[in-house]
Parts: C-alpha cells; structure tokens; sequence
C-alpha cells in the first residue's frame, strides 16, 4: 500500500458554498472573477453578496432541499454565482455540457430528476427542447436574459431573507456531474458537500494558488477538473480567475499578456499549441509562473518542448477522476524540477493507493511493478446516482475505488500511468463512453454491428475508432464513412463524434458477447 507523505487532513463538514466563500469577506474589494474579453469584473465582496441574493431569490421561487438544478453553461462569471446560489438554496447542481444535444441534455434532465435549469440565451433552443423530451423541469432561468424567462438579475433584486438550509456535508449531494466510470453509459456521480470540501483541503499542500495569483479558467466549469482547479480552489483562497468561454488560442494568448496570468490548469491539446503554434511566439507570457496538465495523458517529450519554448519550469500533471471528487495525484508546485518526466504525480493529502495485479486482483505490486490503481480516501464518491450494482463494481467492501487506469509508482512514490483497463476514451479530456457510441450506431438501418475502441490521431490525441458490419443487403452495400461520419454527428455533441472508421466483417466477441477490444487494436 502507498500513503502520501503529507499529513492528513481533518474531513471539512461544511456545505460547499461556506468551504468556498467562508472568506470572501476578508478578500473584500479584491477582483474573484474577470471576464477575459470584455474585463467585467465582480470582487470577492460582490461575488459573496450576490450569490446570497440569488439563492433566496431560486428559494423564492420554490427551490428546496433535495431538489436538482440543471447547469448548463459555457464558462462565464455567473458560473460560479448560480452554482453557489443553488447549493446554499439546499440543490444539488447537475452540471452539462454546454455542447450537448437536446437528446443528451433530456437524458441527464431524467435520469437525475432536475426540476430547473439554469442556462444561457444562446442555448435556450437546446435548452428548451430538452425540456418538452425529459418532462418535470418546472423552470428555465437564464444567466444573462431572455423574453419569457427569469434571469439571475430578477433574482439578485430578491429581498427575501437568506435560505437557512440544514445540509448534512456528509450525506447531501452538492454536485452531479455525469460520468462514464470505467465502461457503459454515463451515470450521476453523487459527490457530497464534505467530499468536495476536503478534496481542496488535500489538494492545497501541493497545488495552491491565493491572493495575487490571476489563473486562467479555460477549462470549461461544467468538468470536475475546471470545477475544482479552475472555480473551487483559486476562490477559497482569495486568487483571481480570469474567465474564457472557449479554447481559442489567440484569444487565450491574449489573456494571458492582458490580464497578467500566473498560472495554467490545463489539458494535452492546450500544451501541444503552446509548443508548436508559431502564435505563441508573438504574445508576451512573460507573466506565466507554471503550468499543470491533468484530464488526459501527457506525452513526456511534448511536456519538455513545452517547458523550454516559454521558459518555464518543467510541467506538472494531475490526476484523478470524477468519482474521485476528482484529485489524488499532483506534482507539487515546489516540485516541478524534482519530478521525473513523464509522472502524473504523488499522492495528495490523506489518499492511500494500492496497484493490483491484472491477473491476480487480489495481489498487491510493489514499486515499479504495472497493475490496476486503486484509492481510497475521504473524497471517494457516494456512489452512482440510481445504480447501486454500478456503484458495487466501482467501490469495493473495503472503500477501494477501482479506478480502470493500469500504472505504477516508483521507489520515491511517483505515479505513473501507462494503460487503460476500462473501454472508456479521452477525447481531449473529456469522456466518450464507447456503448454509447456503438448503441447509436446499431440504430442506422445500413449496419448490422458495431464496435468502438480509442484510438490516437496525428498529434497524439485520443479518438473515437468504430469498426463497422455492413448489413448483408444491396442497400447497406453503398454505405460509405462519409455517410457514418454524418450520422453520428447529427446526434452527439461535438466531442463525441466517430473520427474513424474501419469495415470488417465481424465484430470480435467472446463467448458472454462482450467485445474482444484488444483484437480490434490489432486491425491499427
């Protein structure tokens, strides 16, 4: 067993919003958000007042404890003021890809039983749509305004007293993200106020950002990484986020020179344009004190091209996933020229880890020995939402979170992970669950099977490869990728969509019918 080096760190039994903005008072006047094009900017003292208007204005309205509120944004200074607004209303927040079709959207609504949402003007369409397929949202508001829609505005105006909510940090869900564990369809993933709350708490001996730091929130806030890294743990502590909606590079090279950014939470494709892009060049990012990848892996030569192009110290990686709340891994800052290349990391605050072996489960491996990773720690999820038996196969008697990713730590306890044991596929940090994609596929009247295995790009990034059975009529005979390549995406977000495709015969299976991936990689 590997235990970290630092000292635990007592469990934090306080509602998210307290553990978050408890201090802003003491930050007062000092700027917490930024809008990174247009300079708007609300302090400490705004961002705690107007967050306790907002949430006895959604109490007003009929928000009450137990209730889901749906989320669904681009990054933006309201981000983080309706999030805090609905946990201290007593919601949990069910965060959702600005990008998802109404389709995707309606399932989450359903599966997690939101009453409201929470969005944007530009997605009111979406939005909308969703609503009349899922049923049961009472409400859509809206962030910035909209005919026929209340806005956060109307609500900050609200003089009614502040919601006085009994939250039990230990038991009540703060946030809902959705996530794919190691294999299936997405599932809300239940994490508590207490397991968000003391996953900063672990994290802050190594990654720690406070008052004069100015962070980039490019990463979008709907993520468990931006919702940690990027909005949680830089406002607990007094720093200033800087916010993009998008990855657009010149406008985030534009950031960074303008705003003065210290430092980069970022994941591999961000990396790989600050290493190669000729644009780079013609920014000042002078300012830039370091820069730590996480949400997919990083290549160690890429990290080093990197490093040197800015001038920089060597670049740090994190790690970690949804249902870990998400940290357990993270070079230290005061680290980066110790870390060997290539590592995501050593054990954050109060995390043990186990690396079993892949034939032998019950096997523990020492240093330098390759198998599957487990934690356990406080910030291990509650579980999955409505799915106890999913929940059962993640988390075992013992409190061992399995997390599908195979890797080994070294003499000096640096993590390293080199291989996947679950199906699931990282595209550019965000998650692609492979049944999702074959079980839409199967609904196309011209393919008989299908199959989908990650597979990598020219630069490196991990992508969706579906290996396809033509139906066996003359119809289906004229099926080409083009025609695959619509399909699906007319029908996910963006992130999701098939990059390749490869016809065969037969799709490999063993005898209980589960697909024999392995063989698929040997068609690459």
């Amino acid at each position: 067993m590997f235990r970290s080096e630092y000292a635990d760190v007592p469990p934090v039994e306080l509602p998210i919003h307290e553990a978050v903005l408890g201090h802003a008072a003491g930050f007062g006047d000092q700027p917490a958000l930024v809008d990174g094009t247009d300079g708007t900017t609300l302090t400490y003292d705004q961002l705690d007042r107007f967050h306790r208007r907002i949430a006895a204005g959604l109490a007003g309205i009929g928000v009450r404890k137990g209730d889901v509120l749906a989320l669904h944004s681009p990054n933006t200074i309201a981000f983080p003021t309706a999030f805090y607004a609905a946990t201290r209303a007593g919601a949990a927040v069910t965060t959702v890809h600005p990008l998802a079709t109404a389709e995707e959207f309606a399932k989450q609504l359903r599966d997690s039983a939101a009453r409201w949402i929470i969005t944007v003007s530009p997605l009111l369409g979406t939005a909308r749509r969703a609503c009349e397929l899922a049923g049961g949202v009472r409400e859509i508001l809206v962030c910035d305004s909209a005919s026929g829609h209340r806005s956060l505005s109307e609500l900050l105006a609200c003089d009614g007293p502040d919601p006085r909510v009994g939250i039990d940090p230990a038991e009540d869900i703060a946030a809902l993200p959705y996530s794919s564990g190691t294999t299936g369809v997405p599932k809300g993933v239940m994490l508590t106020h207490r397991q968000i709350a003391t996953n900063l708490a672990q994290l802050k001996p190594a990654v720690h950002a406070g008052p004069g730091d100015r962070i980039l929130a490019v990463l979008p806030f709907f993520h468990i990484y931006g919702l940690t890294a990027l909005m949680n743990a830089p406002l607990r502590d007094g720093a200033t986020v800087v916010v993009l909606p998008r990855f657009e590079l010149e406008t985030f090279l534009a950031a960074i020179q303008n705003h003065r950014i210290t430092g980069l939470y970022v994941a591999p494709p961000i990396v790989l344009a600050l290493a190669k892009h000729p644009a780079v060049s013609r920014y000042d990012l002078s300012s830039l004190k370091y820069v730590l990848s996480a949400a997919a892996p990083l290549d160690a030569r890429l990290a080093r091209a990197c490093s040197q192009r800015l001038g920089l110290p060597p670049i740090g990686q994190a790690y970690g996933m949804t249902e870990l709340s998400p940290g357990t891994h993270a070079v230290p800052l005061d680290r980066l020229h110790d870390a060997p290349a290539g590592t995501v990391g050593r054990l954050i605050a109060g995390t043990e880890m186990r690396i079993v072996s892949l034939d032998d489960p019950g096997k523990d491996l020492g240093a330098g020995e390759a198998g599957e990773i487990l934690i356990r720690g406080p910030q291990v999820m509650k579980g999955y939402l409505g799915r106890p038996d999913a929940t059962a196969a993640m988390i075992d008697p013992d409190g061992w979170l399995h997390t599908g990713d195979v890797g080994y730590a070294d003499a000096d306890g640096w993590l390293f992970v080199v291989d996947r044991v679950k199906e699931l596929i990282k595209y550019k940090g965000f998650q692609v669950a492979p049944a999702e994609l074959e079980a839409l596929l199967l609904t196309h009247p011209g393919i008989a099977d299908a199959a989908v295995i990650g597979a990598h790009d020219d630069d490196g990034n991990e992508i969706p490869h579906a290996f396809v059975v033509r139906h066996a009529d003359a119809d289906a005979d004229g099926l080409t990728e083009n025609d695959i390549l619509l399909y699906v995406a007319e029908r996910v977000a963006p992130y999701k969509r098939v990059r390749r495709i490869t016809f065969i015969d037969t799709v490999p299976r063993a005898a209980s019918g589960k697909i024999l991936r392995r063989q698929l990689r040997e068609h690459i």
